[in-house]
């Protein structure tokens, strides 16, 4: 029995996808969307951070409007981990993982003012973009991948509305 849970945790008992991509195209894929999964719990969590924090004068304005940010982060970063599993690999999922993983750098004990948690926010949507655009390139012209090079564009997409919502506060 101990060798049986030894095997389970070396992640062996997912089957390998037979779909068109080498070990080593998949490996890189699956690195790529650790990527992106951690730089999306980041700004999923700095988020929810902002939402339970926000005070002044556009309160609830801001309180409801980073719940429904938050709310399609949530949706977004579930389906990276479950294409990472599609693609045979398992989803990184602790806090440790995604902060080594992340580009995003956090604030920790840092409370600012709510057109800086905009600005925070905004910044860290279009260093995703810019992220995503290159992950989107590699994936498509080197790993000839078109699943996940499709997958990525639609995350970029989600990513450039939430920006233009943070934009539009800010002009």
């Amino acid at each position: 029995m101990a060798n049986f849970f030894l095997y389970l945790t070396k992640q062996k008992y997912f089957m390998k996808p037979n779909i068109g991509l080498t070990a080593a195209h998949l490996k890189k894929v699956t690195e790529i969307l650790s990527a992106v999964l951690a730089d999306g719990m980041i700004i999923y969590l700095k988020t929810r951070k902002f939402h339970w924090n926000v005070s002044g004068e556009s309160f609830m304005e801001y309180h409801k409007l980073f719940e429904v940010h938050y709310t399609k982060l949530e949706e977004s970063i579930d389906e990276v981990a479950e294409r990472i599993s599609k693609l045979g690999s398992m989803a990184i999922g602790t806090t440790k993982e995604f902060a080594s993983l992340s580009q995003l750098k956090e604030s920790p004990g840092v409370n600012p003012s709510s057109k800086e948690m905009l600005k925070e926010l905004l910044n860290d949507h279009e260093t995703i973009i810019k992220s995503l655009r290159k992950k989107i390139d590699e994936c498509d012209e080197e790993l000839k991948d078109a699943g996940t090079t499709d997958f990525l564009t639609a995350r970029m997409e989600e990513h450039e509305t939430l920006a233009w919502t943070l934009r539009r506060y800010l002009s």
